[in-house]
């Protein structure tokens, strides 16, 4: 996901939507919290994909994940897990 930097966040969505909702939706039928460590890692790559893709961000992680949690607040619909608030992300 990180090394598709040529595409937009909404292409991005609708590639990997389907998968990330049959993941949410096989995995966490029964335990949801068990897909924590899994929407954080999702959150990473899409951080690193903003840092690849918007150079101002290149070197500040933590820049990055502030920008991407702010855009998950703004269109929250945009991947399956945002929709659950599931866009925190520790920089580290």
């Amino acid at each position: 996901m990180q090394l598709k930097n040529s595409l937009e966040l909404a292409d991005l969505s609708s590639k990997f939507n389907p998968i990330l909702r049959g993941w949410e939706n096989y995995y966490s039928r029964f335990y949801k919290k068990a897909m924590t460590p899994v929407w954080n890692q999702v959150n990473y790559y899409l951080v690193h994909w903003m840092m690849r893709k918007y150079k101002h961000l290149c070197r500040h992680k933590t820049e990055a994940s502030k920008k991407l949690k702010l855009l998950a607040q703004e269109m929250p619909n945009a991947f399956v897990h945002w929709k659950a608030g599931h866009y925190t992300l520790i920089a580290g």
